[in-house]
């Protein structure tokens, strides 16, 4: 509920800031590695948008998958979940490159 929250925060400073009258439609960045679990997201957003500057809006939201740089071996490679293994040489060391996004990317106000 609290990343929600934000995320309704953000938006409605957006549109006070800008003189808008409402949100038309909300993009959302959403990392398959962020951790937020979407069944929970959803329902927390139907709830949490009653009488907001979102309620009414379209939203989409891209789901950005994970992928990870061996620190060792330098093989990128798709992630299903932190703190896995280089399929390559088996070594735990990765930065994540993609995936852990939590964002706003674009607002559309009326």
């Amino acid at each position: 509920m609290s990343i929600v929250m934000s995320i309704i925060k953000i938006a409605e400073d957006e549109a006070i800031k800008n003189n808008a009258c409402g949100i038309e439609e909300i993009e959302l960045d959403i990392g398959e590695l962020s951790g937020v679990e979407m069944t929970a997201f959803d329902f927390a957003w139907e709830q949490a948008i009653k009488s907001t500057l979102l309620e009414g809006s379209k939203r989409s939201i891209n789901r950005i998958a994970g992928e990870g740089r061996c620190t060792d071996c330098h093989t990128v490679f798709v992630m299903r979940q932190l703190y896995e293994p280089c399929p390559a040489c088996g070594q735990y060391l990765i930065k994540t490159e993609k995936g852990k996004e939590l964002r706003v990317k674009s607002l559309v106000l009326t």
